[in-house]
């Protein structure tokens, strides 16, 4: 018995990948533009038909809304039957919080669809789209996975609009986890998209940023979710309202022309009821929501699900629902980076390092170290996560040191550890150095604590540390924990605190 690890079926996830992305770029947009524009004009550029759904309850005025994110290769005048949806996404926008609630429901998920005929279909929830579309899967939704689930609004991304919204907003800086190669030649092992990205924080433009959120080879559907929602956050972040106001014609007419949404959209009142509400939202940060996936282990040709427990499930969905005020940033000068990040404090006191669920591990460190060429002083943990193993030395993977170029073009000198902490479900973590002090990644922290005599930076989605920084004269340092999050937090503090230096 094994865990089956999918293949991708030529390109079907790719058709949804950077919905996400795209939707939350689109909106903001959108959002900017509404008093610059007459809405009339603006819902002009929605000329995808609408989805007639009746299951979509129109929100008031005012009131928090929660969409449905689709991506699907279904084209406008062909049969849904013969159309694919492999994510399915839900948004909560509530401009009492301030967090944008995001939640992914794995694509394998074990349901029972309900069918017309009365009787129910057990099958993975993603062919909910193609025996019902959009209608379905709200449904099946609320039949088996969120009971209380109610759906205002339905975004439908076509693949067409993918690369060319891609070609629009360029490019994104986002945080690479590991080494992506292949190449398809043909053959039984190989048989998938083409794909050649190296470990570490840089920018992904077009054909690479498609590889690299598409990618579903080696790794889960807990996985390949987290890395969707990791791009979204990146480039959620890095996108401001200058610029989206200079490019909303072309954005909006891109959006209109490849998304089918419900018609509520399509009409004057409903774009200025949630043009309204995420107004309130701009800025905030995007909250991700883990589904509380169970993986199966299975024996191909049989399926391969994913499931939950019906108690995990509804703790998803109280935690999706859920209103989330964070405390202010503090009045002082002092900020948490040179680029103005702010942060709260926990504690000016050093507290001791956690060492709970940590090996040390220094000799293998410094051999990562010796084995690549950085301008940039290497520092590395003493402390790595009990179990886990650096990736390489390997020449030409990892480790790896590289130059980084920001938006202006200077080049800032980098390096990326790697390590496994489960590659079998790719599940890796890493510490990355960099002299660009300002990437778009570091802004905001949400917590400054001093541990060790370090200053760190914690990053946090939700509950669990997803980065921690620590700055040196020389450069900044960081530990990116894996994609779906599998390194505790005090792991997490454990290792930053005990970066130390090589050479």
């Amino acid at each position: 018995m094994r865990f089956f690890l999918p293949r991708s079926r030529g390109g079907a996830l790719w058709r949804f990948a950077l919905a996400g992305v795209l939707v939350v770029t689109c909106t903001a947009a959108a959002t900017a533009v509404a008093g610059l524009l007459e809405v009339k004009t603006i819902t002009s550029y929605f000329t995808a038909p609408s989805i007639v759904h009746p299951r979509v309850q129109v929100p008031q005025p005012g009131q928090p809304q929660t969409i449905l994110i689709l991506g699907s290769d279904h084209r406008a005048g062909e049969p849904q039957s013969a159309a694919n949806s492999d994510t399915i996404m839900l948004v909560r926008i509530n401009g009492d919080s301030d967090t944008i609630n995001v939640i992914s429901v794995p694509r394998d998920l074990q349901v029972n669809i309900p069918l017309p005929t009365g009787f129910a279909q057990t099958a993975k929830i993603n062919a909910s789209y193609p025996l019902g579309g959009p209608n379905l899967v709200i449904k099946t939704l609320q039949h088996d996975v969120f009971s209380q689930l109610k759906v205002n609004h339905i975004v439908d991304i076509n693949f067409l609009g993918f690369k060319k919204l891609v070609d629009a907003i360029g490019c994104v800086y986002t945080d690479v986890d590991r080494r992506y190669y292949n190449l398809n030649l043909g053959t039984e092992a190989t048989n998938y998209s083409n794909i050649d990205i190296q470990a570490g924080y840089q920018k992904l433009c077009d054909d690479a940023a498609l590889a690299y959120v598409r990618y579903r080879h080696t790794d889960t559907d807990i996985v390949r979710s987290a890395r969707q929602q990791d791009f979204i956050r990146d480039a959620k972040n890095q996108y401001g309202q200058t610029r989206l106001i200079e490019d909303r014609d072309k954005l909006l007419k891109i959006f209109g022309r490849y998304t089918q949404t419900d018609a509520n959209l399509h009409s004057v009142d409903g774009l200025i009821n949630l043009f309204n509400l995420v107004a309130f939202a701009d800025g905030h940060a995007i909250r991700e929501v883990h589904f509380p996936a169970i993986l199966l282990p299975c024996n191909p040709p049989a399926p391969c699900y994913v499931t939950a427990t019906p108690q995990a499930e509804a703790a998803a969905y109280r935690s999706f629902m859920r209103v989330i005020k964070t405390a202010p940033a503090p009045s002082s000068a002092s900020s948490a980076s040179s680029a103005g990040a702010a942060g709260r404090p926990h504690s000016a006191r050093s507290a001791r390092a956690p060492t709970a669920g940590l090996e040390s591990d220094p000799t293998d460190g410094k051999a990562q170290a010796a084995a690549m060429r950085s301008s940039l002083p290497v520092y590395v943990p003493r402390m790595i996560a009990s179990g886990t193993t650096y990736e390489g030395p390997a020449a030409g993977e990892y480790p790896r040191a590289y130059e980084l170029r920001d938006p202006r073009g200077r080049p800032h000198a980098s390096y990326r550890l790697v390590l496994a902490y489960n590659a079998t479900l790719g599940q890796f973590y890493g510490v990355q150095g960099t002299t660009w002090r300002e990437a778009p990644i570091l802004s905001s922290p949400s917590e400054i604590r001093v541990i060790a005599g370090k200053r760190l930076e914690l990053h946090f989605d939700g509950g669990k540390l997803r980065l921690v920084a620590w700055r040196t004269p020389h450069g900044v340092y960081w530990v990116s924990n894996t994609l779906s999050l599998d390194l505790s937090n005090q792991q997490m503090l454990g290792i930053a605190a005990s970066l130390t230096l090589a050479r």
